[in-house]
C-alpha cells in the first residue's frame, strides 16, 4: 500500500491541507504587502496626487493672484483695487507691523536701543495671522536677539544688515516650532534710535 492512500484508496487530506493553507497565508500576505506599498507611495505623495496637494503650508501669492487668508479690512471700510507693477518680483508682499517698540541694552555695554519693526513675507495669509497670534512668543525671542547685538553692530550698514537677518531668522525659528512653517522673508527697521 502506498503512503498516499489509505485502505479506500483515497488521497492524505492533511498534506492537501497544509498545502492549501501555505498558498492562502502566501497570497495574502502579498496582498497586504501590496497595499502597505500602494499607501506608502499615496502617502508619500509620489502616486495619486498632484504637486499642489501635501501638507497644508502657506503658498507663494503671485502679484494679482487673490489670496484666501488675505486679512479683513475693517467694517465701513473700502478699499480700492491695488494695482501692482509689473517689474520686480513676481510674488506680492504683505507686511506685519509689531504694535510696540523694542526697546533692550546692548550686549557687554551702557547702550540702549529702540526700535520699531515690520516683518515681511510672499507667503499667504496665513503667515501675518501667525505673527499676530504668537507676537508675545516672537517678541520675547526678538528681544533676546537684540540684547545679544554688540554695540558696534547698530552704527554700521553691515552691523544693521547682519542684525536683520538674525531677527527674521528668530521669527522663523518661533514660527516653526509654533506652526510648522516660518515664511517671514525679511525684517524691516520702521525706526532706530541709539542712546
Amino acid at each position: 500500500m502506498s503512503s498516499k492512500t489509505d485502505k479506500g484508496g483515497k488521497a492524505d487530506k492533511p498534506n492537501k491541507r497544509k498545502g492549501l493553507v501555505f498558498k492562502l497565508a502566501l497570497g495574502l500576505l502579498l496582498v497586504g504587502a501590496g497595499g502597505g506599498g500602494a499607501y506608502a507611495l499615496m502617502a508619500s505623495g509620489m502616486v495619486g496626487a498632484s504637486k499642489e496637494e501635501g501638507p497644508d503650508v502657506p503658498r507663494l501669492v503671485r502679484k494679482g493672484a487673490v489670496d484666501p487668508y488675505a486679512p479683513a479690512v475693517g467694517r465701513g471700510q473700502e478699499k480700492a483695487e491695488f494695482v501692482h507693477g509689473e517689474g520686480g518680483s513676481e510674488y506680492r508682499i504683505a507686511y506685519y507691523t509689531f504694535p510696540e517698540e523694542f526697546t533692550s541694552n546692548l550686549r557687554d555695554s551702557d547702550a540702549m536701543v529702540q526700535l520699531s519693526l515690520a516683518a515681511s513675507t510672499r507667503y499667504d495669509g496665513r503667515v501675518l495671522m501667525w505673527l499676530d497670534e504668537h507676537e508675545l512668543a516672537i517678541r520675547s525671542r526678538l528681544l533676546v536677539e537684540i540684547a545679544d547685538t554688540a554695540e558696534e553692530d547698530v552704527y554700521s550698514p553691515e552691523g544693521k544688515a547682519k542684525l536683520q537677518k538674525r531677527l527674521t531668522a528668530a521669527i522663523n525659528a518661533v514660527l516653526e516650532a509654533t506652526e510648522g512653517f516660518g515664511g517671514v522673508d525679511n525684517v524691516h527697521f520702521r525706526s532706530f534710535i541709539v542712546q
